[in-house]
């Protein structure tokens, strides 16, 4: 990727050139002249002597120096001119507000060839849009933005959010917002011709005055940039909250897998923002609480919270918000719960949430010993419900004391605090930056509050991690060299595990048995190995298949059950979900029963494989890969068996993924119990299933030029070892020759 833009003239700008004198011109000169802008504004009108009572130059040609910043406000042809014009006078950037380019979509020719004229005749000038309306600069108090908006000019030394929409309107709105969060900058991306989100949002968080950030994504414009700017980021210690709409999206549509169900791109995209340390969000509300909560207190260190109201039911409500979530509410110590016991009397039952109840209402000694004792708990963040009576008809008067208690809670314990307001009327927007100015964060909305303390608690997660390696984007060279990375270790040619542990021996593992060439079956240029000839491809690269014949006919079958060693399974090749359509029997233990088995699947598919049975499962996993457009090959781990997409248990990573995220992976899913032994039962050899969904990425990545889909369902997790007991895969073009015909040591 090459190096991002100078968009420091565009965003920061000391001369304004506003193009086009009509409503939309008219509206930019004005709003930066209503703001205060201190720099100079030069309208450009071929008929006009004046705009906005500014004096006006008949073209760019006439204007007295070359402008930092240029809005264009005409049509889309004569756009086109003008940014050919501005970049020729060496001009610091353009927003262009016209439609008509490529908005429309890929079919429409015209707005594609006028697109691509506007990209030509940038040339190295930054370029924002077309389609877009633009940017408020509330630092600086310069508005290229040609519509009203709700904000107001940041004071001299105070620090904001900067916030990027893919909607205008989405923008406008959140300049309207009531809840005291302070704003530095306002800017839409329309089309990202040239310029993309992730350029624009690195060139604002260089700015000091910016203390997080938030972007609306609909598209993500490249994963470099992307990276990029994470980093840079984090070096800043600017978090980042994002809103990327398109959970609804579905999986796509021609697919043959399990996994792919489940990996949509929407998961990808939500694998992506979370291994970059962005914290992602589903609504408007939480996207401006998360803000300002980061932007006010920074990243929280991790998911304990506390909270107090005066109010049981307030103390359930808190509680229940919490339920499925990474935050919780964590029990009170004994020694805690006594301390805070102490300061409240006998007939309060002290638990977190807690109820203080009302006794010591307005008594701001008690409730500040209270308080104190229940923030001394070590809480990541600290909330105090508090909604305010409205002060058009009450007195809040008896409120404040409650206030200073906290503030003083929180300061004696050096605790980080919020006060959570139930319903968003109930905190006057007025008393949000009294409140921040004294170190507590005023959060709107106790479910918002919640998503806000989970995007921080995630931030904190991400940033006490090592940077992430950067994504290889589905690159056809294989992985480098590195310790503990998918793609970069798991099981080596030597059939050694990445954690250094020699690999148990495979079950029923004969030698000496010729395996056959690797029969598929392609469409087009796809090529679909049978499960037989998917697992010589996973057992060759070292990874712990139980060993298996192909059968030609019901003798060779029961032949391969007495070579093999009972018990076996036996399975109709050819069929990708072999439970549904009867094609597989399990836990066979005599010739007879293989023979009844082998007979029912003669003529089922394209033929029968009998392998050694997988004996003392724990629990059965499903590990896959898909190819998504933009991120390369990911990884989906989730419960497996039968009921895979029904269970909908799966997490999603993007390679190359480490050792350590696998496993905080495996331990997030609701199966994980399972694994660990769940009442009493046996527990999994986690090391071993580690190493196995390593070695599965190893495997994707080194075939990442053809691999399009990765079935493995189920990996059965044992006490000892784990196995891959079923396998589907989908190459672009058929395997290599050499694949087609090896055959075992």
């Amino acid at each position: 990727m090459n190096a991002p833009r100078d968009l420091s003239r565009l965003l920061r700008p000391k001369t304004i050139a506003v193009i086009g004198g009509g409503f939309f011109g008219s509206n930019v000169v004005r709003q930066s002249l209503k703001m205060g802008f201190a720099g100079t504004i030069w309208p450009v009108h071929p008929t006009k002597d004046l705009v906005e009572g500014l004096p006006a130059y008949r073209s760019i040609a006439d204007l007295p120096g070359v402008p930092d910043a240029t809005f264009i406000g005409v049509n889309r042809h004569l756009t086109i001119d003008m940014v050919r014009e501005l970049s020729a006078r060496g001009a610091g950037g353009a927003i262009c507000f016209a439609s008509g380019f490529l908005e429309a979509g890929a079919d429409d020719a015209d707005g594609a060839r006028l697109q691509a004229d506007l990209i030509a005749a940038a040339g190295d000038m930054p370029v924002i849009g077309p389609n877009c309306y633009g940017l408020i600069n509330y630092a600086d108090g310069a508005l290229l933005w040609p519509d009203q908006h709700g904000g107001e000019r940041l004071a001299h030394g105070a620090r904001g959010v900067a916030i990027i929409t893919q909607s205008s309107n989405i923008a406008i709105n959140m300049t309207m917002q009531k809840r005291g969060l302070p704003v530095a900058y306002i800017m839409t991306a329309g089309n990202q011709a040239q310029t993309g989100l992730s350029e624009m949002a690195l060139g604002l968080i260089e700015d000091s005055r910016v203390s997080a950030l938030g972007l609306h994504i609909e598209g993500f414009d490249s994963v470099e940039g992307f990276e990029r700017l994470a980093a840079r980021a984090r070096e800043l210690k600017k978090p980042i909250v994002a809103m990327k709409v398109g959970r609804s999206e579905q999986a796509r549509a021609a697919t043959v897998s399990h996994t792919a169900s489940l990996a949509g791109s929407d998961a990808a995209s939500d694998a992506f923002l979370k291994r970059l340390g962005i914290a992602r969000v589903a609504t408007i509300p939480s996207f401006l609480e998360a803000l300002k909560l980061l932007a006010v207190a920074g990243p929280i260190g991790g998911n304990r919270l506390s909270s107090m109201s005066c109010s049981g039911g307030e103390a359930s409500v808190m509680a229940d918000s919490v339920e499925g979530r990474r935050v919780r509410f964590p029990k009170l110590s004994d020694e805690h719960r006594a301390r805070v016991k102490a300061t409240l009397g006998p007939l309060v039952a002290v638990a977190n949430p807690l109820d203080y109840h009302t006794f010591i209402w307005n008594n701001r000694p008690a409730m500040t010993a209270a308080f104190s004792a229940m923030v001394s708990g070590g809480f990541d963040l600290n909330m105090l419900v508090l909604d305010f009576p409205r002060n058009d008809r009450c007195t809040d008067v008896d409120w404040w004391p409650t206030v200073n208690a906290f503030e003083a809670a929180l300061r004696a314990n050096g605790a980080k605090g919020a006060i959570v307001t139930s319903m968003p009327e109930n905190l006057p927007e007025e008393y949000c930056a009294g409140l921040v100015s004294r170190g507590i964060v005023p959060l709107y909305g106790i479910a918002e509050a919640v998503d806000a303390a989970e995007a921080a608690a995630g931030v904190g997660e991400a940033w006490g991690r090592a940077s992430p390696s950067p994504l290889r984007g589905g690159r056809t060279e294989g992985p480098g060299v590195g310790d503990g990375v998918a793609g970069d270790a798991g099981f080596g040619a030597g059939g050694a595990e990445a954690s250094g542990r020699p690999r148990p021996a495979l079950p029923g593992r004969v030698d000496g048995l010729a395996r056959p060439s690797v029969p598929h079956k392609g469409a087009g240029d796809k090529c679909q190995p049978d499960e037989a000839g998917a697992k010589v491809l996973l057992r060759d690269a070292g990874l712990p298949v139980p060993e298996g014949r192909r059968a030609g006919s019901v003798d060779e079958a029961v032949a391969a059950a007495g070579a093999l060693g009972y018990p076996v399974a036996v399975k109709a090749l050819g069929i990708a979900h072999k439970s549904e359509a009867g094609a597989v029997r399990l836990n066979l233990w005599d010739a007879q029963a293989v023979g009844t088995a082998a007979q029912a699947m003669v003529g089922l598919g394209s033929g029968i494989y009998v392998e050694r049975m997988v004996t003392g499962g724990v629990a059965e996993l499903i590990v896959g890969v898909t190819r998504d457009p933009l991120f390369g090959p990911v990884m989906t781990v989730g419960s497996g068996g039968v009921m895979v997409e029904l269970l909908k248990d799966s997490a999603t990573l993007l390679l190359p993924a480490t050792r350590a995220d696998i496993e905080a992976a495996l331990r997030g899913l609701k199966l994980f119990p399972l694994l660990d032994g769940f009442r009493g039962r046996p527990k999994a050899d986690l090391g071993a299933v580690v190493d196995a969904v390593l070695g599965i990425a190893k495997f994707a990545m080194a075939n990442a030029g053809e691999l399009d889909e990765l079935d493995v369902n189920p990996l059965i997790a044992c006490e000892h070892g784990a196995w891959i007991a079923d396998a589907l895969m989908v190459f672009r073009t058929p395997a290599s020759s050499a694949t087609q015909t090896r055959r075992t040591e």
